[in-house]
């Protein structure tokens, strides 16, 4: 799938928007990728996930696991675009990823994490951090969007669908607030 096939998809969607937001990295932007509003299109997320999943097929990879709740949809269809089981990982209230609902690892089970958007790749570690935890083998990862301003390194080879060069500002150094321009909270909304 070619990048402007992809963006065309985002932007048909609405996915791609413009204004002044808090990212859950803590910094600020004046776009933000809002991946649900396009894999709330059934058939668009099954061609963009098959499309994430092809690059690890043969690898001999038995899981997919996705940080909740944005990268549910994206490891459920990396998943079935591979032929393999999909699980996700939840926050306790301190904000730390656990497995629930019975989900489990075997011992050295080969393991991709699958997710929507990485900006600096703290949830994506923590989810890596948890297959260790549990005895498995993180042996990839794949996002939709891959919207880091530095390289992300996850020990781990690491692809993308699509590379977003969008700028972000650390809310100190923020034009968008010197301007007062409202900030919006995108993604829980």
């Amino acid at each position: 799938m070619h990048e402007t096939e992809i963006l065309e998809k985002f932007t048909k969607t609405g996915a791609l928007l413009e204004g002044h937001f808090l990212l859950r990295s803590g910094l600020h932007s004046d776009h933000y990728f809002q991946a649900a509003l396009v894999l709330q299109h059934t058939l668009i997320a099954a061609q963009l996930c098959a499309a994430m999943a092809e690059p690890w097929k043969g690898m001999g990879i038995e899981t997919v696991i996705s940080p909740a709740v944005g990268g549910i949809i994206v490891g459920q269809e990396v998943g079935r675009a591979l032929g393999i089981r999909a699980v996700f990982a939840e926050k306790d209230d301190n904000s730390n990823l656990v497995l629930r609902r019975g989900f489990t690892f075997h011992p050295g089970e080969k393991v991709l994490v699958a997710e929507d958007v990485v900006t600096k790749g703290g949830r994506v570690q923590q989810t890596i951090d948890l297959v260790r935890a549990h005895g498995a083998e993180p042996v990839g990862v794949t996002v939709m969007v891959d919207r880091s301003a530095e390289p992300v390194d996850f020990g781990v080879p690491f692809r993308s669908l699509l590379k977003l060069n969008l700028i972000t500002y650390s809310p100190d150094d923020c034009p968008l607030c010197r301007k007062g321009l409202p900030i919006d909270h995108p993604g829980s909304k």
